[in-house]
């Protein structure tokens, strides 16, 4: 689609669930780890539109995103009272999520999930005596057939990977045999240890 990665990275967000509009988001939610990737279309210092996705590992079905071209930032703009302009919004992000990741207990990332498919990502930083939001984010579930491809993207993604360990393992198992076979028949008698499923 032309837009370009400016950052991919994991960061702790706090996931609250809203699904009443007449009841506050509940105090406290889970901890888990957000697949944050920031996307955007044109030049860096110039950028013409702005995408947000973020997924989680924990559940294949999460998939949201953020899009804001310069029009609609000044909506935001206006409504939050930012003092950037739309050409620093990305590093202003970039500079929150990191801080979420480096300093967790003073930056909060709270991801506020409401009816829907809609959602709101709330920068909050803790000053010990009171919580200030930064910022917030609209966010929007994908529609289905984005997150069916994105799941199919990462199984494919997996699958290949698994192919690569299993031809390595081959690769070392037949060097092994040429190299030293009593070390493989003992490697073969040993009882593999088991790890339970997850």
């Amino acid at each position: 689609e032309g837009h370009r990665v400016l950052y991919d990275r994991e960061v702790p967000f706090e996931i609250r669930n809203q699904t009443d509009p007449h009841d506050s988001a509940q105090e406290v939610g889970t901890l888990e780890a957000i697949k944050v990737k920031i996307l955007i279309m044109g030049e860096e210092q110039n950028p013409l539109t702005l995408r947000i996705e973020l997924t989680s590992e924990n559940d294949l079905f999460f998939h949201f995103n953020h899009n804001l071209d310069e029009h609609g930032f000044r909506q935001v703009q206006e409504h939050q009272k930012l003092m950037v302009d739309f050409p620093e919004y990305p590093n202003v992000l970039i500079r929150m999520l990191n801080n979420c990741i480096k300093e967790p207990h003073s930056h909060l990332a709270v991801f506020v999930i409401e009816r829907e498919g809609l959602a709101r990502l709330d920068f909050i930083q803790n000053m010990e005596y009171k919580f200030v939001e930064l910022l917030s984010c609209n966010f929007i579930a994908s529609p289905e057939d984005i997150i069916r491809a994105h799941i199919c993207f990462r199984y494919n993604t997996l699958k290949s990977r698994l192919a690569l360990v299993q031809a390595r393992l081959q690769d070392i198992e037949s060097l092994i045999k040429v190299k030293n076979p009593s070390l493989l028949l003992q490697l073969s008698k040993a009882p593999v240890p088991r790890q339970p499923m997850k």
